[in-house]
């Protein structure tokens, strides 16, 4: 009988978007049982991974009742199942099962942190969000941070004393090189978006304030009028009700000639593809997939100095490093890159090699199956 594993995150995006391929692996070694709020993502995460799944409902956001309730669903869940091994990332599921899978003596009981909220607040909400991740790493028994920066802060926040392991070379689950190519049909496709030629910026994710599109958005504004032939794709979709951008840079999206908003993208790849640079000035991350994944398709990056982006881009080898919440540096440093065509050239030239070195995603599976046979030896020493 194969060691059973429950993989957990809050919303069912995470686990379609992140874990890609990756619970398919491990269902090669041990019975995996996916575990989200509900969603059609939910689905495709069963047939596209061949794994059970189960929907709990849970809250991103602080909601009392509705996260103890949930908490009581996953106690019933974890004593039904009885897994060897309960494995969550994002913040609220971690929180809760980490915290049912001791009440149930679950014996391993792995946490992966990602992109940390607490250091870039303040007040009472800063001292909320320390005091439930401490508990998180109470209830667990193997920490692991997404990056080397997610590490330090933890450590510099003394969120916890114990060990902090970080799996590979960081990242959650590395990157598909074999996909995220330029192959002949990906091109194909990215010539629909190069019909009328200019330097194209482009940005997937989430347009919210957090990923510091109000800075992009002014920026490549003032940009445009200097430099006509150029244009910036936004790739995402806005979360109005928790992180709302400006009116203004709302407006801009919706209204500007030379701003192309594609809404969210099942495959990103085209878009890439038909980019020049790719432009990331997020306020905080734990380790960005999307910075794998243009870099993966030959995009020098321009990223600020926060966790995840400052390991994946080295300063003037793959992409550019900007400080956060500065609009003025990032309009400079995107006239450079038009100013510039051999600073581009020279950028995109390492920036897949710099990804195939060190965050290939075989690589990391085979790390992570390591982590969980170990954990599972350690039980019967």
């Amino acid at each position: 009988m194969k060691p059973k594993v429950i993989r957990i995150s809050t919303v069912p995006l995470s686990l379609h978007l992140l874990l890609q391929g990756q619970l398919k692996m491990l269902a090669e070694t041990y019975e995996v049982l996916a575990v989200s709020s509900s969603g059609e993502e939910l689905h495709k995460v069963a047939e596209r991974e061949g794994v059970r799944t189960c929907a709990i409902p849970m809250e991103r956001h602080i909601a009392p009742l509705k996260d103890l309730i949930a908490l009581i669903r996953l106690i019933i869940l974890f004593r039904k199942e009885k897994p060897q091994i309960v494995h969550s990332l994002t913040p609220k599921a971690g929180l809760l099962a980490m915290m049912a899978a001791r009440i149930c003596r679950v014996p391993i009981r792995i946490h992966t942190f990602t992109g940390l909220v607490f250091p870039s607040t303040t007040g009472w909400k800063q001292q909320l969000l320390i005091a439930t991740d401490k508990l998180t790493c109470a209830c667990a028994t193997y920490l692991n941070p997404e990056g080397k920066g997610v590490r330090r802060d933890l450590e510099r926040f003394h969120i916890t004393s114990r060990a902090l392991h970080l799996i590979g070379n960081g990242n959650i689950n590395g990157i598909d090189l074999a996909y995220f190519d330029r192959t002949p049909e990906v091109m194909r496709q990215a010539e629909i978006y190069r019909r009328n030629p200019c330097f194209t910026f482009c940005f997937v994710g989430r347009l919210v304030r957090d990923k510091g599109i109000n800075e992009l958005v002014s920026a490549f504004v003032r940009l445009q009028q200097e430099f006509t032939n150029c244009r910036l794709c936004l790739v995402g979709d806005f979360e109005a009700e928790l992180d709302p951008v400006t009116p203004e840079t709302a407006e801009h999206i919706h209204k500007h000639p030379a701003i192309k908003f594609m809404g969210w993208q099942e495959d990103i790849r085209p878009f890439l593809a038909a980019a020049d640079a790719f432009v990331f000035p997020s306020y905080r991350e734990g380790f960005p997939n999307v910075i794998l994944q243009a870099g993966a398709m030959g995009l020098p990056c321009i990223v600020t100095n926060i966790n995840g982006c400052n390991e994946i881009i080295e300063n003037g080898k793959n992409g550019i490093i900007i400080p956060p919440h500065d609009s003025e540096y990032l309009y400079r440093t995107m006239c450079g890159f038009l100013s510039s065509p051999r600073l581009v050239e020279q950028l995109a030239s390492a920036a897949r090699p710099q990804i195939v070195q060190k965050y290939d995603r075989r690589t990391l599976w085979e790390a992570l199956r390591k982590v969980y046979q170990e954990q599972i030896s350690n039980l019967t020493k």
